[in-house]
């Protein structure tokens, strides 16, 4: 195929998701032609005392809305019910609201058995405050996070009227290694992007990189940061934002890598 039907043919892409969030991604860029590699900044972990969690799970049906910023509280959610007996998919089913942020978060709720209410049209929590925060004014939500989660979010569906509990269902920690070869790859330029999904994911590479070194490594490689709180993280740890996917589907960050290189291979245009 020629440069048209790979647009990405040639480009070294590092990604910093973990694994198990990173495959469609790798798929997508490989299609488009991409060198694709995994460069995880972050792992998950269950909740270090269950004991809060499992309350709120055995009061699911006192809640009128559930709401998954994510395909890990989806999974992290399911596991545990189904360890503590509590039928999940049922109640979720019984005119309860559930919205989810992003197309890949509601397609793990629906591979669960569960109906959608809503999806963001983008896949960022402020996404889900500004488009579905209104309708749940008044209404008991739940909201299952990462113990590392934005409080944005729940105090923004507060401020609209929302009665939201928040729980810890799962933990983000730090990666179990980090590859040296591609950390030396990329301090000798051979990688032409950088994915990153998260803060957590940027303190970690700063840190395995070194934090001094990571401004002069953003004007070499290109450093794409999902979403406003991600690319917040890099300017305040010194970094070039040079590529904003404004979602977080693959298709969302496929097309805005394309996008950049194209831009930056176009013929200038003569005065």
């Amino acid at each position: 195929m020629g440069s048209t039907e790979k647009p990405l043919a040639g480009k070294r892409i590092v990604i910093t998701r973990a694994p198990e969030q990173a495959r469609e991604l790798v798929d997508s860029l490989e299609e488009l032609g991409a060198e694709v590699a995994l460069l995880p900044m972050v792992s998950f972990a269950p909740p270090p005392d269950w004991r809060t969690l499992d309350e709120q799970l055995r009061q699911l049906a006192s809640f009128d809305a559930l709401v998954f910023l994510s395909t890990n509280a989806v999974a992290y959610i399911f596991d545990r019910c189904a360890e503590l007996g509590i039928q999940c998919e049922r109640l979720l089913s019984e005119d309860r609201f559930v919205g989810a942020v992003g197309p890949a978060t509601a397609r793990a709720l629906q591979e669960k058995g569960v109906g959608v209410s809503y999806v963001t049209k983008k896949g960022t929590g402020e996404a889900l405050v500004r488009e579905i925060g209104p309708s749940l004014a008044g209404r008991r939500v739940l909201l299952p996070r990462s113990d590392r989660g934005d409080e944005h979010i729940p105090n923004a569906l507060r401020a609209m009227g929302a009665r939201v509990t928040e729980v810890v269902a799962y933990r983000t920690v730090g990666p179990p290694a980090v590859d040296p070869e591609i950390l030396d790859r990329m301090r000798r330029a051979e990688i032409d992007a950088i994915v990153f999904a998260s803060p957590s994911a940027v303190h970690t590479f700063a840190r395995a990189i070194g934090e001094s070194d990571l401004p002069a490594l953003s004007t070499r490689v290109a450093f794409l940061a999902i979403g406003p709180t991600t690319a917040a993280a890099m300017r305040s740890s010194g970094a070039s934002v040079r590529i904003k996917a404004q979602e977080s589907s693959a298709s969302g960050i496929a097309k805005a890598l394309v996008q950049h290189f194209a831009h930056r291979s176009a013929p200038a245009r003569s005065a």
